[in-house]
């Protein structure tokens, strides 16, 4: 499984053959080293929840790849309704596609897609579990500390997307205790240095997060990660 890192919340993953974008936030993300036209063919796009910075580019992949989406049911019936091919889900729920499996997971946050000035409900926010390949990813999606992440302890994640930004989710501190309730055996943290609002001391992270055993890689926008 191979894993590239676009900044943000951004990740790609290739895996059995399909590729599979989290949050894909390209054209209008300061942080993303590639524009719309040089992301490669997507074959499902996974949305954790509605805001701007995670929903991103959904529709213009979606169409243009015609790619499947996997979100809430809520989500789901607003692209739906752009013509978008979708899969629903909900929190707890899982579903074994071609390339794996998924589960959405809690995550505490809003949700919510804006129109110009209208805003519409887009459902609970999640994060994300993959199982491919004999590997499993977790993608937290935006989130503050919770404690149904002890549950993910007993999944022996083998990569965490943890955010560690603060202000709108987690800051370094609360996602080292994330961390330290999910073991993975790698953590990498994203959702930071986007904006000044944002920023983060990632080396105090790596540093506490490396006290618990678990790998932590700071990776570039750009930047890519196999296990």
């Amino acid at each position: 499984m191979k894993m590239q890192y676009l900044g943000h919340s951004v990740v790609l993953i290739e895996t059995m053959g399909k590729r599979i974008i989290i949050d894909p936030f390209i054209s209008d993300n300061p942080q993303c080293p590639i524009s719309l036209e040089e992301l490669p063919k997507i074959d499902y796009i996974a949305v954790t929840h509605g805001h701007g910075d995670h929903i991103g580019n959904t529709v213009e992949i979606s169409k243009r790849d015609d790619a499947t989406v996997i979100s809430n049911y809520e989500i789901c019936s607003y692209l739906q309704n752009k013509g978008v091919k979708t899969h629903p889900m909900h929190i707890g729920g899982a579903f074994t596609f071609d390339f794996g499996r998924i589960k959405l997971t809690p995550a505490f946050h809003g949700s919510s897609i804006a129109e110009g000035d209208n805003i519409i409900y887009a459902g609970m926010p999640a994060g994300v579990l993959i199982e491919s390949d004999g590997k499993k990813i977790y993608h937290a999606g935006d989130t503050g500390l919770t404690v149904e992440m002890q549950l993910l302890k007993d999944e022996n994640v083998d990569v965490a997307f943890l955010p560690i930004g603060g202000n709108f989710v987690m800051d370094e501190k609360d996602a080292v205790k994330a961390a330290s309730f999910i073991l993975p055996k790698r953590v990498v943290p994203i959702h930071y240095n986007t904006w000044d609002i944002i920023k983060a001391d990632v080396d105090y992270f790596k540093k506490e997060v490396e006290k618990l055993g678990v790998d932590c890689i700071v990776m570039k926008p750009g930047e890519t990660l196999e296990v």
